[in-house]
């Protein structure tokens, strides 16, 4: 099927913490909405079946609680109405972005995912119900070709969005097309939890995710496009991932990916909005997952009498990893830290003079977030000297063949492979073998950057 994202580059508010009137807070949005409605006619002529918007494109953000209120709609959260908000604006009121959502789809006969604001009124008395008497979502919105709501998605895992509630359940979301089966819906920082993104995936064994976010990038091993790969790949699915575009706030990298190849886009330098269409597979359910442990080839190690390098901590993703330095062209390095043991052979196919190591964590990552992560990761280190291993870096020149494994004790292991100009690469092997998961890459395709072994705990968060 073809597929298309936009990257937006939003039109914000200059003044989000300042209360304005529906009317004002509509204009706004309705600025966004006119290059929406320009992409969706683009994505159309060139075939596409279906279209994704990013987290926070219509809106923007930086907004209070009550100074984000006048850019809500109202949107019922049920599964049973068949509501067609094109054909039918006079049911509800306060529905005037998802009338134009609705209605693009409509014309343009596509598929429509998009993010917006919602708002719920509750009861005083009712649980959970805030002091000002309303529920206020980060929702997207699935609509068919015909402009039907097919299903909406409340995001679950907020990151750092005071103007929004969760919902006292997960939603799991999902909606069903004619021309690759049922999609799975979930936002931005949801893509590290179990809840409610593995668990949908793994329960409903979908192949098709929809992903709006909005991402700062981090690197060496949170970078957009990087992450969304890792997933795609480790779960088997096709994603279609659209993000933000504000540079300046390090917001950019949007693709679509398929376990086997990608179709990105990652821009540092120029501002403006980036359409990307793609045809790409349909991925059939009887096609096994990297998280299944199948036997691969891993080196035994071997009966080496090389003295390691001498080991050492820096401060990686904000994170105390225990690093080794690779010294030569060639060597085998192991390095541990509590149960988790991480392990290298390798070969640098030109010598450089730049500064690789390899490092592992195994703990409670507890900045921007709090969830457990075990990683073996080899990074290339910003300068020569070891305080720099874990910078962000995004250039390299040495093109590495090797081998990578660990013991990991989770079976979510995302693997990242991230090349010289925030490129992608993928690895050559990847799997289970004697209880340990291995990532190996005969001549990465550019100079590495990452190649890394992401495990993610979710029991121990």
């Amino acid at each position: 099927y073809v597929a298309a994202v936009y990257e937006h580059e939003s039109i914000l508010s200059p003044a989000p913490a300042v209360p304005v009137e529906r009317r004002a807070a509509l204009e706004l949005m309705g600025r966004n909405l006119d290059i929406y409605e320009q992409q969706v006619l683009a994505a159309a002529r060139q075939g596409a079946d279906i279209i994704v918007f990013p987290e926070d494109g219509i809106h923007g953000f930086n907004f209070t609680r009550s100074s984000i209120y006048p850019y809500l709609d109202f949107i019922p959260h049920s599964h049973s109405g068949k509501w067609n908000p094109c054909r039918e604006p006079y049911l509800y009121n306060d529905t005037e972005v998802v009338q134009r959502l609705s209605c693009m789809a409509l014309q343009n006969k596509i598929f429509l995912v998009a993010n917006l604001g919602t708002k719920q009124p509750c009861e005083r008395w009712e649980p959970r119900c805030p002091p000002d008497g309303r529920f206020q979502f980060n929702t997207n919105v699935a609509l068919g070709a015909d402009g039907a709501l097919l299903a909406t998605y409340r995001k679950h895992n907020l990151y750092f969005e005071s103007a929004f509630d969760t919902p006292a359940q997960p939603d799991h979301a999902l909606f069903d097309t004619p021309f690759a089966g049922r999609f799975g819906m979930f936002t931005c920082f949801d893509i590290l939890f179990y809840e409610p993104a593995v668990s949908l995936i793994t329960q409903y064994n979908l192949k098709q995710i929809v992903y709006p976010t909005a991402w700062m990038n981090q690197l060496p091993l949170l970078s957009a496009v990087e992450f969304q790969q890792a997933f795609s790949t480790a779960f088997n699915v096709n994603i279609l991932a659209a993000n933000i575009h504000h540079p300046t706030l390090g917001m950019t990298g949007s693709g679509i990916y398929t376990p086997v190849k990608s179709f990105i886009y990652h821009n540092m330098e120029s501002y403006g909005g980036k359409l990307i269409v793609a045809e790409i597979p349909v991925i059939t359910a009887d096609y096994k997952t990297n998280l299944e442990k199948t036997p691969g080839k891993v080196s035994e190690k071997g009966e080496g009498k090389e003295q390691s390098p001498p080991s050492f901590y820096a401060e990686m993703m904000y994170d105390n990893f225990t690093f080794v330095p690779l010294w030569g062209e060639k060597g085998e390095l192991q390095v541990c830290a509590n149960s988790l043991c991480c392990y290298l052979n390798y070969q640098k196919a030109v010598l450089t003079d730049e500064l690789y190591a390899l490092g592992v964590f195994d703990g409670l990552h507890t900045v921007h977030g709090t969830y457990y992560v075990q990683a073996c990761a080899l990074v290339k280190c910003g300068g020569l000297s070891f305080s720099t291993c874990g910078q962000e870096v995004t250039d390299a020149t040495a093109v590495i063949d090797f081998q990578l494994w660990g013991n990991m004790s989770t079976p979510y292991i995302f693997p990242l492979l991230l090349t010289s100009g925030i490129t992608l690469d993928f690895a050559d092997h990847m799997g289970w073998k004697n209880n340990h998961y291995f990532l190996s890459k005969n001549r990465t395709s550019a100079g590495l950057l990452t190649a890394a072994l992401y495990g993610r705990w979710y029991e121990k968060d």
